[in-house]
């Protein structure tokens, strides 16, 4: 083939696609924004954004659990294992000192009867997600919660460990 034996420009096939590939680009954008939405517009890497969802998810769970004070369901939701009660030996953290800890006629509950609760910030902190809960609308002291990816359960922060506020 020539030069002179070159096909006629199509511009119909041209238009139909650009707008193919302006549409799939708009597309991807699109679902780039809904992702980073649903997953609560965290301030993180793309890549760390499904941890954001599922531990946010797993912490409102737990939460809601505890405010309608269904104990059980929401150690079952701590340890990620809803079957807990057939093998609680093996528990670092048993159910009576989380019934202790969580409980709203609980004395060691630094709470009280907890009724809401606002996830205010969260950050991959190591290989977990520090998440900072104003319990009951409390401004002063957020309960910081931690939630591993790879286990898929939820800890207490360690010590001295917990995302700023503001002032």
């Amino acid at each position: 083939m020539t030069l002179m034996d070159a096909p006629v420009f199509d511009e119909a096939r041209e238009r139909r696609r650009q707008r193919i590939l302006l549409g799939s680009g708009g597309l991807l954008v699109a679902l780039f924004i809904g992702w980073w939405l649903v997953a609560g517009r965290p301030v993180d890497f793309p890549w760390n954004w499904n941890n954001h969802l599922m531990g946010r998810s797993a912490a409102n769970r737990f939460l809601t659990a505890v405010e309608q004070n269904d104990l059980p369901k929401a150690y079952g939701i701590w340890r990620h294992d809803q079957d807990w009660q057939h093998h609680t030996q093996d528990a670092a953290y048993p159910f009576s000192r989380f019934q202790d800890d969580w409980s709203s006629t609980s004395p060691a509950n630094d709470y009280g009867a907890i009724q809401s609760h606002r996830i205010a910030a969260a950050r991959m902190y190591g290989n977990v997600l520090l998440m900072a809960v104003l319990i009951n609308g409390r401004k002063s002291k957020p309960l910081n919660l931690t939630y591993d990816p790879k286990t898929h359960t939820l800890s207490f922060a360690p010590d001295g460990v917990g995302l700023y506020l503001g002032p």
